[in-house]
C-alpha cells in the first residue's frame, strides 16, 4: 500500500496549503537564481564589449593601467602535502598583470577591473583576462562581490610584484581566453610564461584573517 492511500484524506486536505506554499516557494526561488544568473552573463558580456580596446595594452597604459611586468606561473597549483593555508590554485599560468591603481577602492564597477591580464606571445601581449582586486580594510569582514560571486581571499600580495603585506580580495575573470579550469579560475593552464625574461614560478600566497 502506497504512503498516500495510509494517510486520511483529512488529513491531505490540511496538507495541501503546506504543499502549494513550498511548490510555490521552490518556484519563486528558481526564478530568482535564473534571474540572477542572466544580470551575471549580461555585465559579463558588456564588460568584455567595453574592454575590448584593451586589446592593445598601450589603451590601456593611456588609462592608467601599468604594467607590472613579470609573468606568474604556478606549475604545481595547492600543494595538498605543502605548505598549509595557501590559496587553492589549480597548475597554471597568471599572465603578467597592469594594475590600475586609481581604480581601487571600496565600489566595484563590472566594467572596471583594477587589473588587466595579458599572455606574452611571442613580442607581443595579449589581452586574456581581466580582475577584480580590493584591499583588505579594517572593518570589513565579508568578501565584496561582482558578477554575483564573492571575490576570492583574503589573501597576500603576490610577491615579488606586490608586499606580501598587501592583504586583499581578488577575482580573476577569462573572458577573452578560454580555461579549462574555469571561468573565475585564479590560473589558466593553458597559459605559459617564457622561458627566459621576467618570468616568475612560484607558490599559490598564503591566506590571512579579513
Amino acid at each position: 500500500m502506497g504512503v498516500a492511500a495510509r494517510i486520511p484524506r483529512n488529513r491531505w486536505l490540511r496538507l495541501l496549503p503546506v504543499l502549494a506554499i513550498a511548490v510555490a516557494g521552490l518556484s519563486l526561488g528558481a526564478r530568482t537564481a535564473a534571474a540572477q544568473q542572466a544580470s551575471a552573463d549580461a555585465q559579463l558580456a558588456q564588460a568584455k564589449t567595453e574592454l575590448a580596446k584593451y586589446q592593445d595594452p598601450m589603451a590601456a597604459v593611456r588609462d592608467g593601467y601599468f604594467s607590472t611586468v613579470g609573468c606568474f606561473e604556478f606549475p604545481k597549483g595547492h600543494s595538498e602535502h605543502g605548505a598549509h593555508g595557501e590559496m587553492m590554485y589549480k597548475p597554471g599560468g597568471m599572465g603578467v598583470h597592469f594594475l590600475n591603481w586609481a581604480l581601487v577602492g571600496p565600489t566595484l564597477d563590472p566594467t572596471k577591473p583594477q587589473v588587466l591580464i595579458y599572455e606574452p606571445v611571442g613580442d607581443t601581449l595579449k589581452l586574456v583576462a581581466a580582475e577584480w582586486f580590493a584591499p583588505v580594510t579594517p572593518g570589513v569582514k565579508e568578501a565584496p562581490k561582482v558578477f554575483g560571486r564573492a571575490l576570492e581571499g583574503p589573501m597576500e600580495g603576490h610577491a615579488p610584484i606586490m608586499d606580501p603585506g598587501m592583504h586583499h580580495w581578488d577575482l580573476h575573470v577569462w573572458l577573452w581566453k578560454n580555461n579549462p579550469s574555469g571561468m573565475f579560475s585564479p590560473t589558466n593552464p593553458d597559459l605559459k610564461c617564457p622561458k627566459t625574461g621576467y618570468s616568475f614560478v612560484g607558490d599559490p600566497p598564503k591566506m590571512v584573517a579579513p
